[in-house]
């Protein structure tokens, strides 16, 4: 294992991110993913003496960093944002007035190769985010069936060659060799996947796949816009930082929803539900951003405020 600080992590988004999220200083903020916690250290330096930050994450490797800041206003919690109700009702707190989420897997996760999230380096292929617990990508990969694993795939990596990709995964496995690490799960695509746009590995899609299933990424952000939107006080803040389609769209139907009144299909005579978000902004990383950290320039930010209407 190593230090917590031995990954760096380039903050993405992170004064238009800060400046959108805390519009009162004395206020109460989640940060839903503290990954090395640029965001969460440029909230801190906004929030007045009365404000306070909770903060999570799933990472061990993660929550240690956070446990290294000695502010008082910060407190951590080693779970998911997608727990946030129930955390947060242990901690006394019921209103807030703002929630980041910044998605997808850091840059430490990405670079220290014993996590497994890369191609780039041999490891073992793990890619849980939490470490202590869950079935890891070559445990899963190990006891799928075949049209388990081809799901995944296309669905969460939007690959056209999925099945074909499910079939070598589980024809080598029945060979007596499974897939066990980042360099042979990556061989094994490339050797499936026979065209690919320029640029990009063959194996880019397949991980991506198997990251969002291992860590229910997408489940996550469901429930955790869910908990946010029944949280935040009149006029509190959402902003969501999203990298790739699948996390957007789920964001972005999720404000469109909530930004119309909604008849009640069981009562079709009764007042429609009033809206409950008001969609503020949506934002992209700026040239000077993408140049300086080629990992942004996916990122999309969309900002959405709570309706003074009760939850």
């Amino acid at each position: 294992m190593n230090a917590p600080g031995a990954w760096q992590h380039t903050t993405v988004l992170l004064t238009e991110a800060v400046e959108a999220l805390v519009t009162q200083p004395a206020g109460t903020y989640v940060d839903g993913t503290f990954g090395r916690g640029g965001h969460a250290r440029a909230v801190l330096a906004q929030l007045s003496p009365a404000g306070r930050l909770v903060a999570f994450d799933k990472d061990p490797e993660a929550v240690a960093v956070a446990a290294q800041i000695a502010d008082p206003r910060l407190t951590i919690c080693h779970a998911s944002y997608a727990d946030m109700a129930h955390e947060l009702a242990a901690l006394g707190i019921a209103q807030l007035q703002g929630v980041l989420l910044d998605l997808g897997v850091s840059s430490p996760q990405i670079d220290n190769p014993e996590r497994g999230f890369s191609f780039r380096h041999d490891a073992p292929l793990d890619m849980r985010m939490d470490t202590s617990r869950g079935e890891t990508a070559a445990q899963f990969l190990a006891r799928a069936e075949q049209h388990e694993i081809a799901e995944v795939i296309r669905d969460y990596g939007e690959e056209r060659f999925a099945v074909q990709i499910a079939k070598a995964l589980v024809a080598r496995r029945e060979s007596g060799a499974p897939v066990t690490r980042t360099a042979e799960l990556s061989a094994l695509v490339a050797r499936t996947v026979k065209t690919r746009e320029p640029g990009q590995d063959p194996a880019t899609r397949t991980f991506q796949a198997l990251r969002i299933h291992v860590n229910a990424e997408l489940e996550a952000l469901e429930q955790g816009l869910k908990a946010a939107l029944a949280l935040l006080a009149p006029q509190g803040r959402l902003v969501v930082i999203s990298f790739h389609s699948l996390e957007d769209r789920i964001v972005k139907t999720f404000i469109a929803r909530e930004s119309r009144d909604e008849p009640d299909r069981r009562a079709p005579f009764a007042p429609p539900r009033p809206m409950r978000l008001e969609s503020v902004a949506r934002v992209k990383p700026s040239y000077g951003e993408v140049a300086a950290n080629p990992r942004a320039r996916s990122a999309v930010m969309r900002v959405a405020e709570r309706t003074g209407v009760a939850a």
